[in-house]
């Protein structure tokens, strides 16, 4: 593990930006940056464009270590290159901030209201390659979709085997139970939730470290009592479809909870904005999320 980047991970300001959009996600990822099904006839161009617009956003001046802690890429982000560097090199070298790779390959399908993630079969190969790369942790999502016990049992025990892989390895694991924010039970699945991630950090060994990247809470500083635990580095929320200004205004609410958006950081960037206008627009993007971090 790089210690400087497990100490500004740990105690720096800033927020998480996630460009991890993957095979599924992005077709609707390059549409809401312009760039209609038409522009491409093969997954080989379609990833081209994605990895052209996360180099736009990556070497623009307004995306810098100043407000951003860490990048989350999609592994073909991490083999690919920029201004001829690997991507995790150029972010850590060239703009000091952390690299982090998603490493889930989806969903399975929903059961006891709750989708789990599918099977890694490379995960071992993956979590080598990172480490080679330069990657300081994982990124791994499963999705709650009702309060249902012993699904949010299923989805933590499985992200918890997985994660304590991932720090055998010598990398920092990021675990991701979306909560759902349109469920009716919202508030009661992550009260489960919390329940459950309590008891799995009670039975872990001590010297284990890991974060959270969780949904907005319902009730405001839910998750404050995980965050003082010292296995935890971080704990981070995704926007989960949330304008920016929602979840801005929730995250604000929440002390010590930080970013990690993806769809509120980039959702008004444009592939024919100008380059004055997009690093405008980004920047606007990035300094109302900052601001909501470091409340």
């Amino acid at each position: 593990m790089n210690q400087q980047q497990f100490d500004r991970m740990k105690t720096g300001n800033g927020f998480i930006a996630a460009l991890d959009q993957s095979g599924g996600s992005t077709p609707k990822a390059l549409r809401g940056y312009g760039i209609d099904d038409s522009a491409y006839s093969n997954d080989t161009e379609m990833f081209d464009l994605i990895h052209q617009m996360r180099t736009r956003v990556i070497t623009s001046p307004s995306f810098t270590s100043e407000h951003i802690l860490a990048a989350i890429l999609f592994q073909r982000t991490m083999e690919s290159k920029i201004e001829g560097r690997l991507t995790a090199d150029y972010l850590w070298n060239v703009k000091g901030i952390i690299p982090i790779l998603k490493i889930d390959k989806g969903l399975a399908d929903e059961a006891d209201g709750v989708q789990v993630m599918k099977p890694i079969p490379d995960l071992d190969e993956v979590l080598a390659l990172a480490k080679e790369r330069g990657i300081f942790g994982t990124k791994m999502r499963s999705v709650i979709k009702s309060a249902n016990a012993a699904g949010v049992k299923k989805i933590v025990d499985q992200q918890f085997e997985i994660g304590l892989r991932i720090c055998a390895a010598g990398l920092v694991p990021i675990l991701e139970p979306e909560v759902d924010i349109h469920i009716p039970d919202k508030a009661e699945a992550e009260n489960m939730l919390l329940a459950e991630i309590k008891k799995h950090l009670a039975q872990i060994p001590a010297d284990t470290r890991l974060m959270f990247k969780l949904s907005i809470p319902t009730k405001a500083g839910l998750y404050s009592e995980i965050m003082k635990d010292p296995k935890v580095v971080r704990v981070v929320a995704l926007s989960g479809g949330y304008s920016r200004q929602e979840a801005d205004e929730l995250l604000a609410k929440n002390p010590g909870l930080i970013a990690s958006f993806s769809r509120a950081l980039l959702n008004e960037l444009k592939a024919q904005q100008s380059d004055e206008e997009f690093n405008k627009v980004l920047k606007e993007s990035i300094d109302e999320i900052y601001a909501a971090s470091v409340k």
